[in-house]
């Protein structure tokens, strides 16, 4: 059972099953009786898709057979079509944004972008606001995620963000509302928001989370909850200190770990961990230091043998039933529920034994291993990521892990294009490419 199939049933968590609320009559029998996908998203290509496909698949699917030259041509006409709504169908648009994020997407186009800004927004907004499809909504606002990480303006937030969380309340199609949910996110993290601003979208994302999608009518829809908890934990990279924020997103998390969709016990539990790692910092020059480790005070790889490593000091408590988490964990690091795939089941194991060690041991990473090396050290966090050219990347961090799972879901065939030469994209994940 693949994720799509999972989405027939439901992502209810206890915190659902508990409500007496009743939605209306008419609207769930309109959900029994029609298909999740409308037909306009059956016509969709990756141009549309928000998902976090293998690297491997993403070199694959990278390949273009276009010259600089032609494809700046072919980008400009685009911009041209965009812009020229008097003379354009929607046929037509659909096509001519379609092109347009497919060009985007695969080539670095800064420069061919900058000189048509002022007039693409404008009109990519018409569309987001008044398209007259699902498909040139969710068309435009793909082109305005990707235009703001080509080429980041500071007040872009303020420009898009009231129109595109409309359609997250308002739009009639669920996969409008997901990649708007998608396109909030990434113009809070590239365009300029504040600090109360990033903390707002959060919590406008973690009641999406803990109302399971009701609270923007999307009741039980698996694929909004999972969006709704992985931009929260992308954006939450940005925060330096969770202290505050940590209590009631972790009531959260730890509810949606009822869930009974492989997709929405991930997404809770790589926010968890992200949580866990974000409560230990660097000790500082005031920090009283002790020797070896204990529960306030740990070595940044977790190793305790290892007395060349910064001291990572405990600054607050992430969640007070630490040792029943811990046993919710285990138990869906071995989970075996049969209305789970094979392959979903094996992942689930998989990310949840990283998750309960992270949960232990806050300075443990994704992949960590306990395994010891030949001079007797844990062998550490050991998630690799194979680029071109047989280069790797190391994702040692969770912050990483969410980040990188987030330029995946954007930039989908043209993450390593993106990630060599968009100095924007390497910033956002600063990891060094080994071996190459």
């Amino acid at each position: 059972m693949n994720r799509r199939e999972l989405l027939a049933g439901k992502t209810v968590s206890r915190k659902a099953k508990s409500r007496t609320s009743t939605p209306n009559a008419s609207r769930q029998v309109s959900r029994a009786n029609t298909p999740y996908h409308s037909d306009d998203e059956a016509d969709m290509s990756d141009t549309t898709q928000w998902s976090t496909n293998s690297i491997d698949d993403l070199i694959a699917s990278a390949e273009d057979d276009k010259t600089p030259d032609a494809w700046t041509a072919f980008l400009d006409e685009k911009m041209n079509e965009i812009c020229d709504r008097k003379r354009s169908s929607v046929q037509g648009r659909e096509d001519s944004l379609q092109a347009f994020i497919a060009g985007l997407t695969r080539h670095y186009g800064k420069q061919e972008i900058k000189r048509k800004m002022g007039e693409l927004v404008p009109s990519l907004l018409k569309s987001v606001k008044s398209g007259q499809t699902e498909r040139e909504t969710v068309l435009a606002l793909k082109a305005l995620a990707l235009m703001l990480v080509t080429d980041p303006s500071e007040d872009f937030y303020d420009t898009v963000s009231g129109p595109v969380k409309t359609v997250v309340t308002d739009a009639q199609h669920p996969t409008a509302k997901i990649a708007a949910m998608h396109v909030l996110s990434v113009a809070t993290f590239y365009g300029g928001a504040s600090m109360e601003e990033v903390e707002s979208i959060m919590d406008f994302f973690l009641e999406i989370a803990s109302s399971d999608g009701s609270s923007i009518e999307e009741a039980d829809n698996a694929e909004v909850v999972v969006t709704a908890l992985e931009e929260w934990g992308f954006l939450a990279t940005q925060l330096e200190d969770l202290e505050e924020s940590t209590e009631v997103a972790m009531d959260t998390f730890v509810d949606q770990l009822e869930s009974g969709d492989a997709g929405v016990l991930t997404a809770a539990g790589d926010n968890i961990a992200l949580l866990y790692e974000k409560s230990y910092t660097e000790a500082e020059s005031d920090d009283e230091v002790e020797e070896g480790e204990n529960e306030n005070q740990l070595f940044a790889d977790g190793n305790a043998n290892n007395g060349n490593r910064d001291v990572m000091i405990k600054r607050y408590t992430v969640y007070r039933q630490k040792h029943r988490l811990e046993q919710q964990l285990a138990e869906l690091a071995k989970a075996s529920s049969k209305r789970l795939s094979k392959k979903d089941r094996k992942s689930l194991h998989m990310t949840f034994t990283d998750i309960l060690h992270t949960v232990e041991k806050p300075t443990r990473g994704p992949r960590y291993s306990t395994a010891l090396d030949e001079d007797g050290y844990e062998m550490g966090s050991r998630l690799k990521i194979n680029v071109q050219n047989g280069g790797k990347m190391t994702i040692d961090k969770w912050w990483k892990l969410h980040r990188l799972n987030a330029l995946k879901r954007l930039l989908q065939s043209g993450f390593l294009e993106h990630y060599e030469n968009n100095q924007v994209v390497f910033d956002t994940l600063p990891v060094e490419v080994e071996g190459e």
